[in-house]
């Protein structure tokens, strides 16, 4: 063997020649055993085999530790994409001509709406006459029960308003209700002798209309207002007031000119303003994340899910407040129903009209009054809603004793006040706690659990003056429902929804008012 042979072998045998997947770079004055148990020492993830002296990586403990690196960073991922997806949001303009029209668009459909149902009273003397001298019997009550059915189908089928809004649109599911609500109320007049045709006509038809639009006059605020939506709400729901306390004097003299006839079909004509408001309800356009998670929605397997929002039942501090103002209004109106009746028991001599007007002139000053200190900074807008169940709730027990007419008055008017201030909350609260996205089912499905308390409460009051003959238990009663209620809405405090749970420490948003 020659000189450079040797030099060769024994520069191969000092060194060892890794596989292609190894990247381990050895001493060459180490052989290859030394070397690969060094280099294993020195690196847990390094394991050798001494055969091939091929270096294997233990992938187990790389997982391990990657699945504990996403464990830990896991809240504030979710945390970051909630920022961006709040700075993606688009904020309501507060303001502008589009906005202050879509403002006195909701105030007229409100105030048209619930001027016709809150004054039937002259249509249902108009009705009891023509019935009685066409022989119907029991004509009282079923011309009574027209007027039940109108207020009782407005409230129960909003849940179908706020489902329906979701699926054809604000603006599209107004004017059908305005549309239909002037069909029927024309059609009553056409039928105004046939009690059984009223029920569909006034009572089912002008109700689902008045349900169709009122629903979405107040979620449409919630896309144009955040800083001053507690203000626009309390005027918006004050036009209930404003066009209630007009509507009797415009009635009477239209019933006395034209008869039932002919005043049924000027309120077709008044309600056909609600088509015209509705041009008005163009929604801000949802942000793309909005509208993706829109898209996933229909592309639920079952029919419930694509028709029904049940994230909004997913939110606990919605599911209480919506459980705590239907017990509340168990009692709630009673006085409304009753006053009447108990000053023509107690106050002979006085006028009984009167407690009822004082209540709806303060309800709309309270709608202005508390729609103005919600939007203040720091207000917890459900502590207010919650003194104003706990105040009627007291006054209501105050009636029983109250032995002056002047006294009787005081407190009609601070009722109306507090009426106010629970009816101009309403909107506000449901967009806190759910959001825009949300917001118009919240309202709708509210609205719906609140018309069995307001069909049973007054009823049941009436059937315990039968038997009793004196208004101190039914009035008594009535005050506890309120309380109740309201004692039952401090469990929001207590609950947390899932994106509050994100960052500790945060304030809740549905409570409490900032800027």
């Amino acid at each position: 063997m020659t000189i450079a042979e040797n030099a060769a072998e024994s520069k191969r045998n000092s060194m060892v020649v890794p596989n292609a997947n190894d990247e381990v770079l050895q001493d060459p004055q180490r052989g290859p055993e030394e070397t690969s148990s060094s280099s294993t020492e020195d690196n847990p993830l390094l394991m050798t085999d001494r055969k091939n002296s091929s270096v294997k990586i233990d992938m187990s403990i790389t997982k391990s530790r990657k699945t504990d690196k996403e464990e830990d960073n896991q809240s504030s991922m979710i945390a970051l994409r909630k920022d961006v997806d709040d700075r993606n949001a688009i904020v309501p303009p507060d303001g502008g001509l589009r906005a202050w029209m879509i403002m006195i668009g909701s105030f007229v459909i409100n105030g048209v709406l619930f001027s016709v149902i809150n004054t039937y009273s002259l249509i249902y003397l108009e009705l009891q006459k023509s019935l009685l001298e066409s022989g119907e019997t029991a004509a009282s009550s079923k011309a009574a029960l027209v007027g039940s059915l109108t207020i009782g189908t407005t409230f129960f089928l909003s849940p179908i308003s706020g489902i329906l809004t979701d699926k054809i649109g604000i603006q599209m599911t107004t004017f059908l209700g305005g549309a239909l609500a002037s069909s029927g109320m024309l059609l009553s007049s056409l039928f105004s002798s046939q009690v059984s045709l009223l029920y569909l006509t006034y009572g089912v038809m002008y109700g689902l209309g008045a349900s169709l639009a009122y629903t979405p006059s107040l979620a449409i605020l919630g896309h144009y207002f955040k800083r001053y939506l507690g203000l626009v709400n309390g005027i918006v729901t004050a036009g209930s007031s404003v066009f209630t306390t007009l509507m009797p004097y415009l009635m009477q003299a239209i019933l006395r000119r034209f008869g039932l006839d002919g005043t049924l079909r000027f309120l077709a004509m008044l309600t056909a303003i609600v088509m015209a408001c509705a041009i008005l309800f163009k929604p801000i356009p949802l942000t793309p994340v909005s509208q993706e998670q829109l898209k996933s929605k229909s592309n639920f397997k079952t029919c419930l899910k694509q028709v029904i929002n049940v994230s909004i039942w997913r939110k606990k501090r919605y599911v209480v407040w919506a459980s705590s103002i239907p017990l509340a209004l168990f009692g709630y109106f009673v006085p409304y129903v009753h006053i009447g009746k108990f000053v023509e028991t107690v106050f002979k001599d006085s006028d009984g009209k009167l407690p009822i007007m004082c209540i709806g002139i303060t309800s709309g000053i309270g709608r202005l009054l508390f729609g103005y200190i919600a939007d203040l900074p720091k207000v917890n807008r459900i502590l207010l809603q919650q003194i104003s169940f706990l105040s009627i709730g007291a006054l209501t027990m105050l009636l029983p004793v109250t032995r002056s007419f002047i006294l009787l008055l005081l407190i009609s008017l601070a009722m109306g006040l507090f009426d106010g201030c629970f009816i101009s909350l309403l909107g506000p609260i449901a967009f806190d706690i759910c959001g825009r996205e949300g917001a118009t089912q919240a309202i709708g499905f509210l609205l719906g659990m609140c018309s069995v308390p307001l069909t049973v409460g007054p009823p049941i009051a009436g059937l315990l003056y039968d038997h009793t003959g004196s208004y101190d238990i039914p009035f008594f009663l009535a005050g506890i429902p309120p309380i109740v209620g309201a004692l039952t809405m401090f469990l929001i405090k207590f609950v947390k929804d899932e994106e509050q749970t994100i960052s500790s420490g945060t304030e809740d948003k549905a409570c409490q008012n900032g800027r």
